[in-house]
């Protein structure tokens, strides 16, 4: 049973008529709109490491009487396997969300998730300072919440737990900035997503201020308002440990006169779906995975000495970009391009090599290269089926891997030449 479920059966707050549904596989545990007088399903409940609460609204109970646990309860909370528990659907009163977080302390809960609620009013956070809890991962998908800025001495009163805290994702819940002070609370945290928000150039600025998140790692603010690369990376400058950074799905415009320097330790750099025409410049410098996919490049002429992977499908490439320029390379993906043929002396020396949907030249060289590649094992699951030929003409629609590409077949002259010679011999012989 989850600590939610004990919380809520003692404070009376479950009357709806509901069911939990355990799943032994998953160790999965889903409870609907719970009730008092189906206590006795929540009982399958206690082996799940993982426990849902869908619907129900909570608003009548705010001021309902709440006390902290008796030593019993406390010893009963901290034997619990449930490690996330996931909120959805529901009306949260922020004051009662405070009373809830105390409990949190009792348990082994390390993730925490609410999906598609609402949180209204204002919580007392007082009585949470020096509060420790267990959460090192916090989730919030498609909420409403009142707007976080004022709320310093709130982020103050949780700083002894969100100090510690190590993931934190605040997605598709029209968040439009983080103030500066509140990024400086979060001194371990190492990945944070704030996808699909409404985040612009000049709210990013303020959000990444000298202090902010010292320790973040891995920063996600794919589809917002972003257009300037420049000042996108005059944003980061200040985060020293970032090794991956998600730019995709933004609108992003190139700045001639840049001369910003994006973090060292950059490492992964996604530009996927960004609206770019040509490749954006400077890139951080000791890159090893870029992914430029489903852009609109015609070409990719830059150079990395560190660059292990390169993504580039769903691009207007005519031509592979040199592998000479990338002597780390092992996976390149070139995926719904304009490329005719393959560089086989260089693309041959790669583990990994995606080149599906291309208008193909099925010319001897160009068929014998992917049918070479095929053999070692590097063009994955969509060869052959995805292979298809566009020219030459009689080969037109056909598979790349039924192309005949045997020497008698493609170099006769080769053949036949070696042939006459060796007759003509026989016949001066004789």
């Amino acid at each position: 049973m989850s600590v939610a479920v004990l919380l809520l059966l003692g404070l009376g707050l479950l009357e709806a008529e509901g069911r939990c549904f355990f799943s032994h596989a998953q160790k999965y545990c889903v409870c609907y709109n719970l009730s008092e007088e189906s206590l006795s399903s929540l009982i399958q409940c206690l082996p799940a490491s993982v426990v849902e609460f869908r619907g129900g609204e909570l608003e009548k109970y705010v001021a309902f009487p709440i006390s902290d646990p008796d030593p019993s309860t406390i010893e009963m909370l901290g034997s619990l396997v449930v490690r996330k528990i996931i909120f959805g659907e529901l009306l949260v009163p922020e004051i009662l969300l405070a009373w809830i977080l105390r409990f949190f302390s009792y348990t082994q809960v390390q993730e925490l998730v609410f999906e598609s609620c609402i949180f209204e009013g204002r919580g007392n956070w007082d009585e949470m300072a020096g509060q420790d809890l267990p959460i090192l991962s916090l989730h919030f998908h498609n909420v409403t919440s009142p707007p976080l800025m004022g709320r310093e001495q709130d982020f103050s009163s949780l700083s002894s737990w969100l100090e510690i805290l190590q993931e934190l994702a605040v997605t598709a819940s029209h968040v439009t900035s983080l103030p500066c002070v509140i990024g400086r609370v979060f001194k371990d945290l190492r990945s944070l997503d704030v996808a699909q928000n409404s985040l612009g150039d000049e709210s990013l600025m303020a959000t990444f201020c000298k202090g902010a998140f010292p320790q973040l790692q891995v920063l996600s603010l794919q589809r917002n308002n972003l257009t300037s690369y420049h000042r996108v990376c005059e944003s980061v400058q200040l985060l020293p440990e970032l090794q991956h950074l998600d730019l995709s799905q933004n609108k992003l415009k190139a700045d001639p006169s840049s001369s910003c320097q994006w973090p060292v330790s950059l490492r992964i750099f996604n530009l996927s779906s960004a609206g770019l025409d040509e490749v954006l410049t400077p890139l951080p410098p000791s890159l090893e995975v870029l992914d430029m996919s489903c852009n609109h490049l015609h070409a990719v002429d830059i150079s990395f000495s560190s660059l292990k992977k390169l993504f580039l499908s769903q691009n207007m490439l005519q031509a592979a970009p040199s592998i000479k320029n990338y002597p780390m390379l092992d996976t390149l993906h070139l995926d719904n391009n304009s490329i005719t043929e393959l560089p086989w002396n260089e693309v041959k020396h790669l583990q990994d090599v995606a080149a599906a949907d291309n208008p193909y030249n099925c010319s001897c060289s160009a068929a014998g290269g992917l049918q070479a590649l095929a053999t070692l094992g590097h063009l994955g699951q969509s060869w052959p089926q995805d292979y298809t030929c566009h020219s030459p003409p009689h080969y037109r629609g056909k598979l790349v891997k039924d192309v005949p590409v045997s020497v008698l077949h493609c170099n006769s002259a080769a053949v036949i030449a070696p042939v006459c010679i060796a007759l003509a011999l026989l016949g001066v012989a004789g």
